[in-house]
């Protein structure tokens, strides 16, 4: 994401709502650390790859596109080994999209998902 913050603005019956992207990667992010595989987010291209998250950096590996009520977001991951890439990366998408929508009003476009690595952490199914 760029320096500068960028804001989604809807005009309210009671005034505007301002939504800075920020905002957005953060719940992103949340959703996609819930997702049974996930092991981390990736730090963006040209980062250190090893920093893991804490809370100044929970957006860390996610980056968020706009373009009126649209929204798009490309997300970095690490998978734990003994996931299935595709069944994990599908749910990420499904867990991001839908806190995005239902915190944001904002319609989701695309999520992009990256699997930047694989995490050696045993899996850890019910």
């Amino acid at each position: 994401m760029s320096e500068t913050r960028e804001y989604i603005s809807r005009a309210d019956e009671l005034g505007n709502i301002h939504i800075s992207e920020d905002v957005l990667a953060v719940i992103a992010a949340a959703a996609a650390l819930e997702v049974e595989g996930v092991s981390a987010l990736a730090a963006n291209l040209g980062s250190d790859i090893a920093e893991l998250l804490g809370k100044k950096n929970l957006a860390k590996g996610v980056r968020v596109q706009t373009e009126g009520d649209q929204v798009t977001i490309e997300i970095s991951v690490m998978i734990r080994y003994g996931y299935s890439i595709p069944e994990v990366a599908k749910a990420v998408q499904e867990a991001v999209s839908s806190s995005v929508e239902s915190m944001s009003s904002l319609s989701v476009q695309a999520v992009n998902v990256n699997v930047s690595g694989i995490s050696l952490e045993p899996a850890q199914k019910n």
